[in-house]
């Protein structure tokens, strides 16, 4: 019996959706929300007459990108009214040799980044994800985002330099970012204060996403002493039950947190001239449906 085979578009289709995810999810930050445009690309895709289109991928990049955008405008709305600080869900592997990772197939979608995205409006987010990310012409650009190309170069250009200005100075190579993490494991394990402090600069910072759905820190957090003190004071009121399990969260590494054996957060941090400078905490149960919720073996 002869293996099925997917018709051509089929597997155009596919071999194209890790890129088409990650410009939704960049823009969007939630997973659902990003397979759902992905989704309504390809129904367009089969709804629409074929003639004249030259290439299936650039159509589905503008397709997916608009759709995105449109989205995005909706959900601006919502988050206006999000209780505390808006983090993104968080897209975890525990397995570093998972032999599919959409997420390398991206430049960079870490939690920082996608941190100063959402700083940014709809039109500079798209021109900048557009431009510096996924290298489409200002022609393109201007097409998606309906406006002209001075304009777009004009959306750009403002979004690179907030980008720029928040961005760590260094890019930490991923065997040092994991080390240090791997020592503040080790320090917060043992409710070591000191060595945490250490191991952050002076005016480290803390951003933790509850949702209003759990108890969270509704202001950023400042400072070694501080920021240290907070996980610190976890594992005093928890002694013995507070358990970190390194993972790949967003791209980079990353930790989970369990308490009394569940999932209680996702942490992302990060690191500059070998210290942590940034801590992202994603607290909000709904961002975590899709992490293991109690602690693995």
């Amino acid at each position: 019996m002869s293996e099925y085979t997917l018709p051509e578009p089929e597997q155009l289709f596919n071999a194209l959706r890790p890129r088409l995810f990650s410009i939704a999810y960049r823009m969007l930050g939630i997973r659902a929300d990003a397979e759902d445009v992905v989704q309504d690309a390809w129904l367009r895709w089969h709804a629409s007459p074929k003639d004249g289109i030259a290439s299936l991928e650039a159509w589905l990049v503008t397709v997916t990108t608009r759709l995105a955008i449109d989205r995005l405008r909706t959900t601006k709305i919502d988050r206006e009214a999000y209780v505390g600080w808006w983090l993104p869900e968080p897209i975890v592997e525990l397995d570093e040799n998972t032999p599919e990772r959409i997420l390398e197939l991206a430049n960079d979608v870490s939690v920082a980044f996608m941190w100063v995205l959402e700083r940014l409006s709809t039109q500079e987010r798209a021109a900048f994800l557009m431009r510096q990310v996924f290298d489409s012409d200002y022609a393109e650009i201007a097409d998606v985002v309906k406006k002209s190309e001075p304009a777009c170069r004009q959306l750009v250009h403002r979004a690179l330099a907030r980008v720029q200005q928040e961005r760590p100075r260094f890019n930490v190579p991923k065997d040092q970012h994991r080390d240090l993490l791997a020592k503040f494991m080790q320090a917060a394990n043992q409710g070591k204060l000191a060595d945490m402090r250490a191991l952050m600069s002076d005016d480290v910072q803390l951003v933790a996403d509850g949702g209003g759905k759990v108890s969270s820190f509704m202001r950023i957090l400042t400072g070694a002493g501080r920021v240290a003190g907070v996980f610190w004071s976890l594992e005093h009121k928890h002694p013995a039950q507070v358990v970190y399990k390194a993972a790949t969260v967003n791209g980079e590494p990353g930790l989970l947190r369990y308490v009394n054996g569940a999932l209680e957060s996702v942490q992302s941090f990060i690191v500059d001239d070998g210290r942590i400078v940034a801590v992202f905490i994603m607290r909000n149960p709904e961002k975590l449906a899709s992490i293991p919720q109690t602690l693995p073996a």
